[in-house]
């Protein structure tokens, strides 16, 4: 007997719609860049009209990890083109290694939702001092935020977490596409360009075995965290 494939269910805004009865602006969050060796985590916060938007973006959206990278560069552009508001904004090394990845994912997922109500004309200076990666639709305050993974502590705002969220959710699917691009992007112009004797453009500070091979040959540069190669040194040092 053949076995059954389960179907995906749909994204939708159930749960922007019914998770705060009284809120009127609910926005989805989500992050990314917490698995790889280096470089900033990245988080993205979105806000959607739940009644109006755009059937073609409501069709193409999904989890980011799922889709090509040619259909995520084309749907941030629709996400940026038809959001009510968005942000894009990141936790540094120094903040992963001075924390831990977690806290400093949740704390991108903050400084990405502040930044959906920060002045539109802020200057660059401003933006970076806030580490916003950049901003964009109507500066709006959402009144509640629903967030992907299993996390919801220290939000200003009431949270709810939602596992899965980027494959339930047209807000959290939006944010985890906006995270992903704007983090590839800073691989690869920024982390590909300063450190080229490692090809971040290429694995995106994931753990290949051609990156711990450059680290072999290269050491550790300044935007490797750290932390996260103690097991690898560790059991390097058994051998």
């Amino acid at each position: 007997m053949a076995k059954q494939v389960k179907e995906k269910e749909p994204l939708t805004f159930e749960y922007e719609k019914t998770s705060f009865p009284n809120a009127r602006v609910v926005c989805g969050t989500d992050e990314a860049g917490r698995g790889p060796l280096a470089g900033p985590v990245y988080a993205a916060a979105v806000i959607l009209d739940t009644e109006n938007t755009d059937p073609e973006l409501l069709q193409k959206l999904d989890d980011s990890k799922k889709l090509s990278e040619k259909k995520r560069d084309e749907l941030e552009l629709l996400v940026k083109k038809h959001a009510l508001s968005y942000c894009v904004a990141y936790s540094t090394v120094e903040e992963i290694e001075e924390t831990d990845i977690l806290s400093a994912s949740l704390h991108a997922m903050r400084k990405a939702i502040d930044g959906l109500f920060i002045d539109r004309v802020s200057s660059k200076e401003i933006l970076e001092k806030l580490d916003i990666a950049e901003i964009g639709g109507q500066e709006i305050k959402p009144d509640a935020v629903i967030v992907d993974g299993n996390q919801s502590r220290d939000f200003q705002l009431p949270a709810k977490a939602v596992i899965g969220g980027d494959g339930k959710s047209f807000s959290i699917a939006a944010a985890s596409i906006l995270a992903k691009v704007a983090r590839d992007r800073y691989c690869y112009e920024v982390l590909d360009t300063t450190y080229p004797e490692y090809a971040f453009a290429k694995h995106k500070g994931y753990g290949t075995k051609a990156h711990y091979e450059a680290v072999d040959k290269h050491g550790l540069c300044p935007q490797h965290r750290k932390s996260f190669f103690r097991k690898y040194y560790d059991a390097k040092a058994k051998q």
